[in-house]
Order: C-alpha cells, then structure tokens, then sequence
C-alpha cells in the first residue's frame, strides 16, 4: 500500500496540471473514404495557430482530393469495362509534420503514400517554412543563394552519409537540393541541420526504401544563405 500511494498522488496532480492547461490543440486535415478511393491529408497542430498556412494547406489538400477522386473513378470506369481487369481502390496519404518550430519560423516536411493499383505503394516527400514574420511561405531552397551553393556545402557530409546508410557502396552520388530538403533544428532558436529525405528510387532500388540524411549547418553552409537570412542559421 505505501508503494502505491505516492503513484496515485502523482497522477492526481499530473491530472490537475493538464486541467489547467486547457485541452491540446488538434492537428487538421481530412480522411474521406469511398468506393474509389480512400484519402488522407493531415497537418499538424502548429498549424492551427498560423492561419494564412493552414488555409494554403486546405486549399492544397482539396486540390489534391479533386484530382485524385477523378483519377480513382476513371480507373474504376476502365477496369468494369474490362472482366479481366480487376479494381483496387485508390490510396493516397500526406502527411505535414513540425521539423523546427522557432519564434520566426515553422519548418515542416511532408511524406506522401500512394496506391494506384501497381505492385506497391509510391512515397515522396516535400517540406516548406512558414516565415512568421513577413507572414509567407518560403522554399527551404529559397533560403540560400543558389541550389548549386547548397550542394557545394553539404554534398561531401551528404554523399558520405548515404553511402554508408544505403551499404551497397554505390559511386554516383546525388544532388542534395534535387531532394525534399528540410531545415531543422537542436536548439529551437535557429536552424541548425538540414535534412535530406530521398524517396525510393532517388538513390537505389526500390527495396532498399528511402532515406533520411541529416547534415550540420557549418560555416560553409552559412556562406550559401542568403544574406538577408544568415541570422535564422546558426552551427
């Protein structure tokens, strides 16, 4: 009995403490199920709090699910036309999620799955920053110079970290800002590391999967940003 009563008053108090905090914000976004396909499209909390992004990703989600319910029923349409032909729904998943959520800026990176009646599913990847003081969504890449000055300052870390996650030693390297680039970072204050993410078959065989690269911003990397952005960068 004297080793449990410490665990209750501890959760009663944890129980008052959420209380107080009021309820967490929600992540948004939508899922619609129907004979053609299944969609999901989610964004996290933080978004919530930014509304000119959250509706640049409602606008982006709807866009998608329009185009992706026409695509399903034509190819439902094509396979009823055909006995031999059998129809799978349609797939499709996105998902935002926080990479650095910092006083000037939200980063965040997107993974997406789908399904299109092939031999497996298909993933890909993006991201964006939220600039919350001019209120603008920018492109990681925007942030420096040029993509060419990116790859000149990470490819070395880069190339060299994929070659030893992939374990087939392959010899072509490639270009880190042909990826979904992701700026991240250690102390919430500024961005410190960058990541990579290769959807399959950027770098290998479809088996070998994707990867997540992640390299330090150093001092060369803060020689490719651009001027007016160095201060949202730091090793």
């Amino acid at each position: 009995m004297s080793r449990r009563r410490p665990r209750r008053v501890f959760l009663a108090g944890l129980a008052l403490l959420l209380a107080a905090a009021g309820p967490a914000p929600e992540s948004g976004g939508a899922e619609v199920r129907t004979a053609d396909y299944v969609f999901s499209y989610r964004w996290p909390a933080a978004v919530e709090a930014v509304p000119d992004l959250r509706s640049r990703l409602m606008k982006d989600q709807e866009a998608i699910r329009r185009a992706f319910a026409e695509e399903a029923g034509q190819a439902r349409q094509a396979a009823a036309a055909d006995p031999g032909r059998p129809f799978l729904p349609y797939e499709l998943s996105v998902e935002w999620k926080v990479a650095a959520d910092l006083p000037a800026w939200l980063s965040l990176s997107q993974s997406l799955s789908v399904f299109e009646g092939g031999a497996h599913p298909n993933t890909g990847f993006d991201s964006l920053v939220w600039d919350r003081r001019a209120g603008v969504e920018r492109p990681p890449l925007d942030l420096f110079t040029s993509p060419e000055a990116l790859d000149a300052a990470i490819r070395a870390p880069f190339c060299d970290a994929l070659d030893r996650a992939s374990g087939d030693g392959f010899d072509a390297c490639i270009r880190p800002s042909g990826q979904a680039v992701v700026l991240g970072s250690s102390d919430r204050k500024r961005f410190t590391r960058i990541g990579i993410l290769v959807a399959p078959y950027a770098a290998g065989p479809y088996v070998e999967g994707s990867y997540d690269v992640t390299v330090p911003v150093t001092p060369a990397v803060l020689q490719a940003v651009k001027p007016e952005f160095r201060a949202a960068f730091g090793p």
